[in-house]
């Protein structure tokens, strides 16, 4: 009960605070940019289960152990995704953004940002093939988490994760075996997968759209408004910033965006022209 109170008040954890310190020089990773009671209950049930009583134990073994590096990268960056998650607003986006912006040019530029395990990018790539434009679109896909990468690399999905896709698209860009579905070699081709944390890496610009989806939510507000702001400023005049359906942007003029739909924002030239 004591410990809960203290955690309540806020008080001051040096032995968490040690870890946080030590990870940002192992990892480049500074986890005070994340909401630090969920991340700590996160992490600290991770080190309880693998028999550590402390923060100060556990840290020396994640340095000597790359497996338990590895591990405790995934836990904190909670890879969950699936193909088309919220499916209507995929259909807003291949609807209406998608050929907005191909009629602008045919050679767009996009980044699925905090890509996961791969079906974010996967999507896109699916929509851009259906739509003849995959071929000259530029598709980037990045995380920080290297386990993730690298099985968005392989591309192969269990059947829950394609619940939402479209039939046609299933037939189109998966072959199944056994219970697997594999992506099409199109698709993989089309995506370009690298590593890169969005809180401290400089951001690419010129981009026509950015997915960034349900990632944020675990980040703290000035975390959130500075990824905002690069985002924004990554973006041409007129791209599209496609964000998580529990990540709406409030007064997104300040950061030189405009409301375009539900969970869609749009560039403007300037703040002052929103």
């Amino acid at each position: 009960m004591g410990d809960e109170l203290r955690e309540r008040e806020g008080e001051h954890d040096p032995d968490y605070a040690s870890f946080v310190t030590g990870f940002k020089m192992l990892t480049g990773i500074d986890l005070n940019q994340y909401k630090e009671a969920q991340m700590k209950r996160r992490l600290t049930t991770l080190r309880q289960r693998r028999g550590y009583d402390s923060f100060a134990s556990y840290f020396p073994a994640v340095q000597r152990n790359r497996e338990l590096l590895a591990e405790l990268l995934d836990r904190m960056t909670i890879n969950v995704s699936e193909f088309w998650r919220n499916p209507n607003r995929w259909e807003v986006l291949e609807g209406r953004f998608l050929p907005e912006l191909l009629q602008r040019s045919r050679r767009i530029k996009c980044w699925s940002a905090a890509c996961s395990t791969g079906e974010e990018p996967y999507s896109l790539a699916m929509i851009l093939a259906r739509q003849g434009a995959l071929g000259d679109a530029r598709l980037v896909a990045t995380d920080i988490d290297d386990n993730a990468l690298a099985k968005a690399k392989l591309g192969v999905y269990h059947e829950r994760s394609l619940k939402d896709v479209p039939k046609a698209y299933i037939d189109a860009y998966f072959r199944k075996e056994g219970e697997s579905y594999y992506v099409a070699d199109e698709l993989k081709r089309g995506v370009a997968f690298a590593k890169g944390n969005l809180l401290t890496d400089p951001f690419d610009g010129g981009f026509d759209l950015i997915i960034c989806r349900n990632v944020m939510i675990y980040f703290t507000e000035e975390a959130k408004a500075l990824l905002y702001r690069k985002f924004s400023d990554a973006l041409r005049p007129g791209g599209i910033l496609f964000v998580g359906s529990t990540e709406q942007i409030f007064s997104p003029g300040q950061y030189g965006l405009a409301s375009a739909d539900t969970f869609f924002y749009r560039k403007t030239a300037s703040p002052d022209d929103v």
